[in-house]
C-alpha cells in the first residue's frame, strides 16, 4: 500500500521570512544627479513589489512621460517637492503626498527646485525593477545616451515612453 505524504489543509504554517533594512542599508548608486537606493527587491518579494529610495538633486529629471502596462508604480514624497505630471496635469507634491500611478497611466517626475528631494518609489508587481536601474545607470553613465539603447532598456523593463522624441531624461 503507497502512503501519501498528508497536507494540513486547516493549520497555517509560520515562518519568519521578514527584511529590516536600514536607513543606509541597500544596493545603491548614483549618475546624472539621481542616487537609487533598493529596499525590497524583486528577488526578496518574489517579483511581487519592489521599494527603492531616490533622491533627485536639484533640477534633476527622474522620468519622462511615460506608462506601464503591467505594474503600478506609487511614489511618497519624504522631502522637498517633487514635480510629478499625471497626463497633461502636474503638480507639486510636497512632503508626506503619495502619487498612485496605475498602469496604463502617462506619468513623469522631476525635480524643479534648487532643494534635493527624497521620495519612495514602490512597483508592483516588481517584475525584477532592479535590472532596469542597473541598465538605466550603465545607459546613462555613458558619454553620449544612445535613444535606441534607452528605448530598448525602457520596452525590456515594461516602461514605455509617450513620445520618444522626447524620452530621454535631460532638460532642454
Amino acid at each position: 500500500m503507497k502512503t501519501m505524504n498528508k497536507t494540513d489543509f486547516f493549520n497555517d504554517v509560520l515562518e519568519n521570512k521578514a527584511s529590516i533594512i536600514e536607513p543606509k542599508e541597500g544596493e545603491s548608486f548614483e549618475m546624472n544627479g539621481i542616487a537609487f537606493t533598493f529596499k525590497v527587491t524583486s528577488e526578496m518579494s518574489n517579483d511581487q513589489l519592489g521599494v527603492y529610495e531616490i533622491v533627485l538633486a536639484p533640477m534633476a529629471i527622474g522620468a519622462k512621460l511615460h506608462y506601464h502596462r503591467f505594474m503600478d508604480e506609487t511614489f511618497i514624497v519624504a522631502k522637498g517637492v517633487l514635480t510629478i505630471q499625471v497626463g497633461d496635469e502636474e503638480q507639486q507634491a510636497g512632503p508626506g503626498t503619495v502619487v498612485y500611478a496605475p498602469r496604463f497611466t502617462p506619468h513623469g517626475f522631476r525635480n524643479d527646485t534648487e532643494e534635493e528631494v527624497k521620495l519612495i518609489l514602490l512597483f508592483n508587481p516588481s517584475q525584477k525593477r532592479e535590472n532596469f536601474f542597473r541598465g538605466l545607470f550603465e545607459t546613462l553613465s555613458e558619454e553620449t545616451i544612445d535613444p535606441e539603447k534607452y528605448l530598448k532598456l525602457y520596452n525590456k523593463y515594461d516602461s514605455f515612453p509617450v513620445d520618444t522624441s522626447n524620452m530621454l531624461p535631460v532638460r532642454e
